[in-house]
């Protein structure tokens, strides 16, 4: 799998450069064209391209005069500058861009946002008109310039909320926060009961804003309301981070007020902020981040920005530089520390470090003041998936202990208990955690289908296996794994031709896992293909992953067949 991800990157870094060749002339390209100034050019691309960004820089800035002659030049300049946390710089080359008569979207963007910083508000204003007024076909351009626009060139609040209504339908929800922030920012007295409004909104997840409701109110000297707020809040989203952390803050008399609606840098920050999330979601993590970074520089203290850029960096595998921000993020709280903690085991996990990582998130855990069952049941799942089940069956029973069956980690506690029981061979007490984390919650397709084949491996309830499985597929169709189980039950009832069909499936949808390979082979003997069988019992020798006991059964398959 990793050959098959490095080739497409290469082939990905190939079509780039085809691609940004074909749009420059090339007479421009001359000054380019000897020894080492052709190297740094193609190395900038990609090294942009593969989101190196400081070492992109470090080609791009020797090729000064590109961007009179190729129009895409200064915009990729300009995202190494930005991302490389070079805004200064970012700011005096959109300067000498404007003096070229070469300026952008992306160069008014900086310049307006560099002049907001510097509290010079009627050149920020100047600055996102004229991004504004860059004609771009692009929809997010024009909703990022009109929104901070808007906000730079606030008059009163009848004339902004017009304003803000123009802004594309498609944006509905966006506005709707925009909304919240204006009459905060007019201090409306309609302000607390437009939170409130938005913060109940059942069609559409406006968790993250439950945090800028209850610091509104703190800011208003209501700490008792806050702390209400925040309480009521984290019953419906026990995990959000933010809301984590203003509760502690707010319990030992912290009130530190990282986002202020009263700021326009810090609003401006926030739809950034948006801005970068979808892009994330999308995979664009380059343009992800250069919007990050851009609000991050009008307000550094909101860590929330943090904990996306981090994110960003590990899901491109720059754990470096993600290691960093969590290990500074670390520092800005318990529920930061405890996060970060979790962040960084994640990657040395990914680097083959286990025993770094389970030292770090015991010591982690051990200290934490606050420790609740959500804290708890995350280190359960982080000792059973890394082969710890008999410490993580301590915890689940901790967790169970403590709650009812109705609390929505019932299900997930009894399911990771009986998980880790069934690991260490005590299959009667994880027969009975798994049914009873069913019982609660039956539309557990993954519990479904662990149990299911539990039962199958073991060669009991077969036909009530099958049934099963029948469920969890129409719950998850073609997930590899359920499709395997459904295979495997239909071939221990000996109806090979229908057990043929779903394993050929879990084999196409999950082609590297061993055991469905394996199980494919059996299938195939089963059916008279014998040449056909040997041949996937031998790839399966070849698979890295095969454990020891696998190989062993399918060397005396490759002797003696089925």
């Amino acid at each position: 799998m990793k050959t098959f991800n490095f080739k497409y990157k290469i082939i990905g870094q190939i079509l780039f450069v085809i691609i940004f060749l074909s749009t420059t002339p090339a007479n421009s390209l001359d000054k380019y064209n000897s020894g080492n100034s052709l190297s740094d050019y193609f190395s900038g691309l990609l090294l942009l391209n593969d989101n190196q960004y400081e070492n992109s820089l470090k080609y791009l800035k020797r090729l000064n005069g590109l961007e009179s002659s190729h129009i895409n030049f200064s915009t990729k300049y300009l995202y190494s500058l930005v991302n490389s946390g070079k805004l200064k710089e970012a700011f005096n080359y959109s300067r000498k861009l404007e003096r070229q008569k070469l300026g952008s979207f992306e160069s008014y963007l900086i310049s307006g946002i560099f002049h907001l910083k510097n509290s010079k508000k009627d050149l920020a204003t100047k600055y996102f008109l004229k991004a504004k007024n860059k004609n771009s076909r692009l929809i997010l351009k024009k909703y990022i310039s009109n929104s901070l626009y808007n906000w730079s060139s606030l008059t009163n609040l009848n004339q902004s909320t017009i304003d803000l209504n123009k802004l594309d339908k498609r944006f509905e929800n966006l506005k709707k926060i925009q909304n919240v922030f204006l009459k905060c920012y007019f201090s409306s007295s309609n302000t607390e009961n437009l939170f409130s409004k938005i913060t109940l909104n059942e069609s559409t997840d406006f968790s993250r804003y439950n945090y800028f409701y209850a610091s509104f109110v703190a800011s208003t000297g209501d700490i008792k309301k806050a702390k209400e707020i925040v309480n009521s809040a984290l019953k419906l989203y026990p995990r959000n981070l933010l809301l984590n952390q203003y509760k502690i803050d707010l319990n030992y008399n912290k009130n530190i007020l990282a986002f202020n609606c009263k700021k326009k840098e810090h609003v401006i920050a926030e739809i950034l902020y948006i801005t970068a999330n979808a892009l994330s979601s999308q995979s664009m993590y380059s343009l992800s981040n250069f919007y990050l970074n851009l609000a991050k520089y009008l307000n550094k203290d909101f860590h929330s920005y943090d904990t996306l850029i981090a994110e960003n960096f590990y899901k491109t595998k720059n754990f470096k530089k993600a290691e960093k921000i969590y290990n500074n993020l670390s520092k800005n709280g318990e529920a930061y520390h405890w996060y970060s903690s979790k962040q960084l085991a994640r990657i040395f996990i990914q680097k083959e470090d286990k025993n770094r990582a389970l030292k770090l998130l015991k010591k982690s855990y051990n200290n934490l003041l606050n420790r609740e069952i959500y804290e708890t049941f995350d280190y359960a799942e982080f000792l059973k998936n890394n082969e710890k089940f008999e410490e993580s069956i301590t915890f689940y029973t901790k967790i169970i202990n403590q709650i009812k069956k109705e609390h929505p980690l019932y299900a997930e506690a009894t399911d990771g208990r009986g998980v880790a029981y069934e690991r260490i061979g005590e299959w009667d007490k994880a027969e009975k955690d798994l049914l009873s984390s069913l019982k609660v919650n039956p539309n557990q397709a993954y519990v479904i289908n662990y149990l299911a084949y539990s039962w199958i491996e073991k060669g009991v309830k077969i036909n009530k296996s099958l049934s099963m499985l029948e469920k969890a597929n129409k719950l998850r169709s073609n997930d590899p794994y359920i499709t395997d189980s459904l295979g495997w039950a239909l071939f221990k009832l000996k109806r090979y031709k229908e057990a043929k069909d779903y394993l050929q499936l879990a084999v196409r949808l999950m082609p590297a896992d061993p055991i469905v390979n394996d199980h494919y082979g059996d299938v195939l003997w089963k059916n008279g293909d014998e040449i056909q069988a040997r041949y996937y019992w031998e790839y399966v020798l070849k698979l890295e992953q095969t454990e020891d006991d696998l190989k062993k059964s399918i060397e005396e398959k490759l002797i003696k067949g089925l």
